[in-house]
C-alpha cells in the first residue's frame, strides 16, 4: 500500500498511533464513567444536604398580598357555606308551604 493509510508503514511496521489514540479515549471515558458513578453514589447517600444547598430560603417578611389560590378557596368555602344556609332555611319552611302546593294528575 504505498502511501496507505493502513495499520502497516511501507516498512512493514506496525503503526500504534491508533491503538495509542484509542487506549487515551477508553481511559477518559472510564475516567468519566467513575467519577459520574462516584457523583451518583455521594448525590443519593446526602441528598438532603444537596436540596438545601438548591432550595430557596424562606422569605424574611411575609407577603401583604394574599395568595390567589388562598383567597379563591376562601370564597368558595363561604359560598358554599351560604348556600347551605339557604338549603337549610328552604328545607325548614317546606313543610309549611307543603299545603299550597298543586298536584298533578294524568287523564
Amino acid at each position: 500500500m504505498p502511501g496507505g493509510y493502513g495499520v502497516m508503514g511501507d516498512d512493514g511496521a506496525m503503526d500504534y498511533s491508533v491503538h495509542e489514540a484509542w487506549n487515551e479515549a477508553t481511559n477518559v471515558y472510564l475516567v468519566v464513567i467513575l467519577v459520574s458513578f462516584g457523583l451518583f453514589m455521594y448525590a443519593k447517600r446526602n441528598k438532603r444536604k444537596i436540596m438545601r444547598i438548591f432550595s430557596l430560603p424562606p422569605p424574611a417578611e411575609t407577603l401583604s398580598e394574599p395568595n390567589f389560590y388562598d383567597t379563591i378557596s376562601k370564597i368558595r368555602l363561604r359560598q358554599q357555606l351560604e348556600m347551605y344556609s339557604i338549603s337549610r332555611k328552604y328545607d325548614y319552611q317546606q313543610p309549611q308551604n307543603q299545603a299550597d302546593s298543586v298536584q298533578l294528575s294524568l287523564e
